[in-house]
């Protein structure tokens, strides 16, 4: 088993079968959960081909798996439905034990604004970086989504969020080459401003975030949608 899959197979295994605990029932959210995670990952894998095949990220074959669909490899497809699964996961269970854990509301709308803004300056200003300038852009468009929504998920997903940074932390330091030789993910560091935590690129860390609150903003509509 490639290493790239051992991560994937370590970060959602638990989640998948916690799904079942009596309490959390989390399966029974599946019927909107996978169509949002599929629709959220279909955009995403087309900006990662995209974004691989012009050589602005890659992968080192040393830690893959050697199967590949639409120049990905079969790794980085599965990563885009274990990955928010397992976010989804971590958020909603902080949500079950936790349910008054969330920002004021005039604070979440502040912070909503202040990002929306931040996104869109750094955007404008690193229009020659496509990774920045990409995820910068997806980020607002998230930010925005979120607040014309009127969506009370940021709310909680902001100190969430730091939870779920603590096994990103983790696996993207792993895929991004910390504690082995070499990367898993390897970015072209012309295409993005070049900052790193530890290993991991600052605009990853946008990524996962944008992402990840995509699909959960899919999921309350789908739920909405449900119940009419």
């Amino acid at each position: 088993m490639s290493l790239y899959l051992i991560l994937l197979t370590a970060s959602g295994a638990v989640p998948l079968l916690l799904s079942f605990d009596k309490r959390l029932q989390f399966y029974k959210q599946w019927k909107t959960i996978f169509p949002s995670i599929l629709l959220v990952a279909l955009v995403y894998i087309i900006f990662d081909v995209n974004f691989t095949n012009r050589g602005i990220w890659g992968f080192n074959p040393e830690y893959l798996s050697g199967i590949y669909l639409f120049s990905l490899p079969l790794e980085e497809i599965l990563f885009f439905v274990v990955i928010p699964y397992a976010s989804i996961f971590l958020h909603e269970s902080i949500r079950e034990y936790f349910p008054k854990l969330e920002l004021p509301k005039s604070l979440n709308k502040g912070l909503l604004t202040a990002l929306i803004a931040l996104s869109v300056l750094i955007a404008v200003f690193n229009t020659d970086k496509s990774y920045t300038f990409y995820i910068s852009l997806k980020l607002a468009v998230a930010l925005l989504l979120a607040l014309l929504l009127g969506s009370r998920i940021p709310r909680s997903f902001f100190i969430t969020f730091l939870v779920i940074l603590v096994p990103f932390l983790i696996v993207n330091g792993i895929l991004t080459g910390s504690y082995i030789d070499g990367e898993v993910v390897w970015y072209n560091n012309d295409e993005n401003l070049g900052l790193r935590i530890f290993t991991i690129p600052v605009e990853d860390f946008a990524y996962a975030f944008s992402m990840i609150l995509y699909n959960m903003l899919l999921i309350e509509q789908l739920k909405k949608f449900a119940k009419k």
